[in-house]
């Protein structure tokens, strides 16, 4: 054997080396050890944006649905006139009407538009209160998904259901 191929014996090394066997090994327990915990923080954070991402969808979904009964509105002015939209909640029975007089038109336009908020939001349901020309439209859903079902906009999340209040003058 060559004299620079002697295997190394653990007492032949000086005593500095000696003094630190296993310490690499604490070490990389140690990094794994914080990789986790930011591993760890990183998924909490993503479960966070995925929450308040669905959050938003569903409010642009109340957005659109608000505009949709506006604009229903605009389309029947005779029903608008006549009164037929000033106040307007739940889902009343469909008329079920080909020809349909503008009152009709007023009680289909607010059935298909419930029945669409019900199965587009969460516990999804719009009210639409107005006098003359002026309009509000207020649009609830279960946000949270809590099974909440309380009406006041601006309550508790827990009691109360997630709303948008629009207003329009037609």
């Amino acid at each position: 054997m060559r004299r620079s191929q002697r295997p190394i014996n653990s007492s032949s090394l000086p005593l500095s080396y000696a003094k630190e066997d296993g310490f690499s090994l604490l070490e990389v327990l140690i990094s794994v050890l914080v990789l986790a915990v930011g591993l760890l923080g990183l998924a909490g954070l993503q479960t966070t944006v995925i929450k308040y991402n669905h959050s938003a969808y569903l409010r642009s979904i109340a957005v659109y649905q608000a505009e949709n009964i506006i604009d229903r509105m605009r389309a029947n002015k005779a029903g608008v006139s006549a009164g037929n939209y000033n106040s307007a909640s739940g889902i009343p029975s469909n008329p079920n009407c080909t020809v349909c007089t503008p009152s009709q038109l007023a009680l289909r336009d607010l059935y298909q538009w419930n029945t669409s908020n019900a199965a587009l939001l969460p516990l999804g349901q719009g009210t639409v209160q107005g006098n003359g020309s002026v309009f509000t439209i207020t649009m609830r859903w279960d946000n949270d998904r809590t099974g909440a079902t309380g009406t006041n906009c601006g309550g508790d999340p827990e009691v109360d259901l997630t709303c948008i209040q629009m207003g329009v003058e037609l």
